[in-house]
């Protein structure tokens, strides 16, 4: 079930008006620690009873409920100051007659308000039975996030143009905030602010500078020019951008701070990302280190396979010259499992495409002036890098026996069959290969080099079975059961 899937009609959401509360959702973090409170997120369900159907505690102190609200109808003690918010359409505070559970309890209930309808309503939980002089930091996060939920009770937060949710390096409250004036000048700088613009270089503190000429002071000297940047430090715009200067990197996201008439400030949260970056840059490389190993392996073996050829032609004994084509064919099938590899950064191997182009190529070798087609059904999905090469040898040795002792000097078809079956720890592979040749006869397949190959591969290197049978309606079966290797 949905996150409104219980309130969409009770409560009238459009599209448009999930997608919104989808958006607060996505962002509401910021405002719970900011707060140092529970939100719970309340939408009319049925019967016209609030429903709770959201709820995110704080990372910057401890949870006010333990228990998770989601799916429970509103309680008595809360209804009187939503509603007043509701019919208000703005941020209601409770005095101590609206105190629910607990004395300690401080509550606000704030309107979720879109192109001036309520859609939903917040009630906003904070902790008061440790009381102290606040500090700084404390004053300036909770007056942040008391412009935050009026922001939502006028329609004007969150922002579309936001991005929202967890993308990877996103900035927290608790990494570093900076609150701005209108001009852009820094008003309060968190401790983790301040820290991560000083390792940028070229400044010792943040109070009544402006962030765009501390960037500037530290000399950063950026690849890319971010158009996005000044307007981001600055304040003015709801986005991300990254800095990076002297091998220190920071994902820097702004949210402007507003009214409907004008914009009076905005607060930045900025977090590190330099040990992020750097991994991921490490990731990058060994990537491309390792596709470029896949491509040069494929290329050698491709140089190998030429070699064998020209040797091949000046072979006068027809076996000799036959068994290095074999060797041949065989260099040239792991070649193009190490090109599949060269071609992707994942560990398995789309299987369906290699194994089409490997039978097909087979068939045509070992059916020199006769007509055998080819075709597969089913699907082998992605295959582990580890299973691709014996497989792939495995396949090409059973086509080409089909084509070369069921069809020979015969027109006929090859059918690949492919079924993948069991759940994903113990998920198997079946394989059929059909030839509508002239079959077994009930006789043992033959002890050449190709059925050894295939028997050792199968077994030992595979962990598999196979089994050879006769068709009822004519022709060879070969039946491989195999084990795919976990992800």
């Amino acid at each position: 079930m949905g996150l409104f899937d219980a309130v969409r009609s009770p409560a009238g959401l459009s599209p448009q008006d999930e997608e919104w509360l989808h958006l607060l959702v996505g962002d509401w973090q910021l405002v719970s620690d900011l707060a140092f409170a529970d939100l719970v997120l309340w939408a009319t369900g049925e019967g016209g009873a609030l429903r709770a159907v959201a709820h995110v505690r704080p990372s910057t102190t401890h949870t006010v409920f333990h228990t998770d609200f989601v799916g429970e109808r509103m309680r008595r003690g809360l209804r009187a100051l939503v509603q007043q918010a509701m019919d208000q359409a703005r941020p209601v505070r409770a005095d101590e007659s609206h105190f629910t559970e607990a004395s300690a309890l401080r509550v606000q209930a704030v309107p979720v308000v879109r192109q001036g309808r309520v859609l939903a309503v917040i009630t906003v939980h904070a902790d008061v039975s440790r009381a102290r002089i606040s500090s700084r930091l404390e004053q300036t996060y909770r007056s942040s996030a008391d412009d935050l939920l009026v922001m939502v009770s006028r329609g004007l937060w969150p922002d579309f143009a936001a991005p929202t949710g967890g993308r990877r390096g996103a900035p927290r409250v608790g990494d570093g905030l900076v609150r701005l004036s209108e001009d852009g000048v820094v008003e309060y700088a968190s401790p983790n602010g301040v820290s991560a613009f000083r390792r940028l270089g070229g400044v010792d503190s943040l109070d009544g500078r402006r962030l765009t000429d501390v960037v500037e002071a530290s000399g950063m000297a950026p690849r890319i020019a971010d158009e996005a940047l000044p307007l981001v430090l600055s304040g003015r715009m709801p986005w991300r951008a990254e800095v990076e200067a002297h091998g220190v990197g920071l994902n820097v996201r702004s949210i402007p701070l507003r009214t409907p008439e004008r914009r009076y400030g905005a607060l930045v949260l900025v977090r590190d990302v330099t040990e992020l970056r750097r991994r991921e840059k490490e990731l990058v490389s060994k990537d491309a280190t390792i596709r470029e190993i896949h491509h040069r392996v494929k290329n050698n073996l491709q140089t190998v396979a030429a070699l064998l050829r020209m040797q091949a032609r000046r072979m006068h004994s027809e076996e000799g010259k036959r068994g290095l084509e074999e060797a041949m064919r065989r260099v040239a099938v792991i070649a193009q499992v190490h090109e599949s590899l060269s071609a992707g950064l994942s560990q398995n191997v789309a299987f369906d495409e290699l194994v089409d182009r490997q039978v097909r190529m087979a068939a045509e070798l070992a059916s020199p002036g006769h007509t055998v087609l080819t075709r597969r059904t089913g699907s082998f999905g992605d295959v582990p890098s580890e299973m691709a090469t014996p497989f792939s040898l495995v396949l090409n040795e059973l086509v080409s026996n089909a084509v070369e002792h069921g069809l020979a000097e015969r027109d006929g078809t090859v059918v690949v069959r492919a079924e993948r079956v069991g759940q994903k720890r113990g998920e198997r592979l079946l394989v059929d290969v059909d030839d509508d040749g002239a079959g077994l006869g009930g006789a043992e397949p033959g002890s050449g080099l190709g059925t050894q190959i295939v028997r050792t591969l199968v077994t030992a290197e595979l962990g598999g079975t196979i089994l050879w049978e006769d068709r009822p309606e004519g022709g060879t079966r070969v039946r491989l059961d195999l084990p795919l290797a976990a992800d």
